[in-house]
């Protein structure tokens, strides 16, 4: 579900009661965590947390106006997705995350290729969400994005 908000703050303030508590606390724990240089933003309807032009002027490579992004925290209509590209594009985050993900949730792990599903508030992982949060700084984002733009051309 894609909102028409301009701001995070706005954002916020749509969502339904049963779910915002949820949202609120994993921006907030993405915030506190987030390493510098990335910027929250909205992106697509989300919560959106990029890379900006100011630090990689090239963009998304898709729509170079955008900026590179990140991760994004989604309402969904039965679901709140966070959408972590850093799993995407490195196997070895992807195998970290699996691995641990059982450590800090008893809830089966509901994952497509960078979109984790969370559908009970109670089940979101909150401490997990911290340290992958912090696993990439702007510029190791920046050079497995890069990586993966190079393979795709080769």
């Amino acid at each position: 579900m894609q909102s028409k908000a301009q701001t995070p703050q706005e954002y916020l303030n749509e969502l339904p009661a049963d779910r915002k508590e949820a949202v609120e606390k994993l921006r907030e724990v993405i915030l506190k965590n987030l390493p510098e240089g990335f910027q929250e933003v909205m992106s697509y309807g989300m919560l959106g947390y990029v890379v900006p032009h100011s630090i990689y002027p090239n963009g998304y490579h898709c729509d170079p106006k955008l900026p590179l992004a990140f991760m994004n925290v989604a309402l969904q209509k039965n679901f709140v997705a966070l959408y972590h590209m850093g799993i995407y594009g490195s196997k070895d985050l992807l195998d970290w995350f699996v691995a641990e993900y059982p450590k800090h949730s008893k809830a089966k792990l509901d994952m497509g290729k960078s979109c984790i599903r969370f559908k009970k508030m109670n089940d979101i992982p909150y401490e997990l969400i911290a340290e992958l949060t912090r696993k990439i700084s702007v510029q190791d984002w920046i050079n497995c994005y890069e990586k993966i733009l190079r393979r795709e051309k080769a």
